[in-house]
């Protein structure tokens, strides 16, 4: 298991090397197709899988994404509107086929899944995006490794008992501090390796601090999900690491935070 873990993990470093530093299109195609397929492992729970609201949901975030390349709608609120008033649409005309929460769940998927991962091509595409998008995962994929390597040598106050039982405080104190060191190291390199006099090192650790806490959110609030529905993984799709959901759980809350941050400070 730990053999399939590892190997899976250094092709999924290679793969985003490769698509992350190539931008443009081709990134933007590749976090499409992660984002259906998080939303498919998500709707899955909620049994809405393979029906028309899956299909709705779909074509929103193509349409979402289609927008961030070519900015046909100036604001992206239009798509949302639509997609929740066709929502609305099939839940009155079909009733009782979906619940409720099924419709919920299908508006939460695309802003959940679809707009929140698409933050990290929107990173990439900021002045010098190119050298800030890599604090997305220096402060979730970062902060996860320290937590765990902190928590299991110092760990002994829980942080979530009932949620997360192996979570210690110190492992996120120590996940916290490990990004923002880690942050620190590749500031400094890329910074004298590509003659960066411009790179504000300070503030990007800053947005690493706060981006690992803010990961440890979204990975347990990936699990709570998990939780509530008795699954242990969202998906197979990654050898070891399970669905795109459970890769990907800090990344999506702490993408859109990391291009925020950066835009006010590049603007």
């Amino acid at each position: 298991m730990f053999k399939t873990r590892l190997i899976s993990g250094i092709v999924l470093v290679a793969l985003a090397l490769f698509f992350i530093c190539t931008g443009g299109t081709v990134l933007l195609n590749v976090m499409l197709v992660l984002s259906l397929i998080g939303m498919f492992e998500l709707y899955r729970i909620f049994k809405v899988e393979n029906t028309i609201l899956m299909a709705l949901g779909a074509a929103a975030c193509c349409a979402y994404y289609i927008n961030l390349k070519f900015h046909y709608i100036d604001d992206v609120m239009v798509i949302m509107l639509a997609f929740l008033i066709a929502l609305l649409a099939v839940y009155v005309f079909a009733y009782p086929k979906y619940n409720a929460h099924q419709i919920m769940a299908a508006f939460f998927g695309l802003f959940y899944v679809g707009v929140m991962l698409s933050f990290l091509y929107q990173t990439r595409m900021l002045e010098m995006g190119q050298f800030i998008v890599w604090l997305i995962f220096l402060c979730s994929w970062g902060c996860d490794t320290c937590a765990y390597c902190v928590g299991v040598l110092f760990g002994k106050h829980k942080m979530s008992p009932l949620l997360s039982p192996k979570k210690s405080i110190e492992g996120a104190v120590g996940g916290v501090v490990g990004a923002m060191l880690l942050t620190a190291l590749y500031c400094v390199i890329i910074s004298k390796v590509f003659a960066i006099e411009e790179f504000a090192i300070l503030p990007l650790v800053c947005i690493s601090g706060v981006g690992a806490l803010i990961s440890m959110v979204g990975d347990l609030a990936a699990s709570a999900i998990k939780r509530n529905f008795d699954i242990k993984d969202y998906g197979k799709l990654i050898p070891g690491h399970g669905g795109v959901l459970d890769r990907f759980d800090s990344i999506i809350i702490t993408a859109p935070l990391v291009y925020f941050l950066a835009y006010y400070i590049y603007l």
